[in-house]
């Protein structure tokens, strides 16, 4: 995806440049599905997974959660892990739909509308984030930097820094949304002033501001906060 030639105008002042958001989790609620196809994979290969097994994988990479797969028994390479899983979460989405987090598409289409970019900054891979962009009905992302485009996954910043290389911004002019506590910490240390919305993890003592939900949130709530926390602000510059 590419930025669009025509943004309108900034309607809501100064403020960041971009918004960076992570997928699973803070975009949409398919946590339950990879935990879904998660079960019938160990157990083919005689194993047993349970949800708190699901839990631990939450926010690694595909290849980090494929390591631990083989753990638990299931002889297939990384790759075919990683394939097999995309491919069944991919079709649960098409099978049940997508379950979008509340207030998510509404602030994209906010953040479009008042001229800020988005990135989606995603783990899975790349068919899997096209698929699920796919289903906005308005162009909401600039550019996706998925799994197999990150240099280093997260919990490193890579993937936060390249989005914002790619849309052509200093990552200190991004904010980015995040709900694991490995997204967290990619984003943090990327430098992006970071926003953690908790889904069914717990994101305390991580250093981000948390938002119980994104509904109801506006463009406008996103460049107050970006003020609130640069280094001016911090610096007591902003009031």
């Amino acid at each position: 995806m590419t930025s669009p030639l025509n943004l309108p105008a900034r309607s809501v002042g100064a403020g960041p440049r971009a918004v960076l958001w992570d997928m699973d989790g803070t975009l949409v609620d398919t946590e339950p599905y990879w935990i879904a196809a998660e079960r019938p994979l160990v157990e083919e290969y005689g194993g047993t997974w349970t949800e708190a097994d699901g839990l631990r994988l939450v926010g690694l990479s595909l290849d980090a959660s494929a390591r631990i797969l083989q753990e638990a028994g299931v002889r297939l390479s990384t790759d075919e892990i990683v394939s097999t899983l995309t491919t069944r979460v991919i079709r649960m989405c098409a099978e049940k739909g997508v379950p979008f987090r509340p207030g998510a598409v509404e602030l994209l289409r906010d953040l479009r509308a008042s001229g800020i970019r988005s990135g989606l900054v995603t783990m899975s891979m790349r068919r899997m984030a096209l698929a699920i962009a796919e289903l906005i009905d308005f162009e909401a992302f600039d550019v996706v930097v998925a799994g197999d485009d990150a240099r280093r996954p997260k919990p490193y910043p890579d993937p936060y820094l390249q989005a914002a290389e790619a849309l052509g911004v200093d990552i200190a002019d991004a904010v980015a949304i995040e709900d694991s506590p490995n997204g967290l910490r990619a984003a943090l240390a990327s430098g992006a002033a970071t926003i953690g919305v908790p889904n069914i993890v717990p994101l305390d003592g991580y250093g981000a501001e948390l938002w119980p939900t994104l509904a109801g949130r506006t463009a406008a709530d996103i460049v107050a906060f970006h003020a609130a926390h640069t280094p001016l602000a911090a610096e007591g510059g902003v009031s």
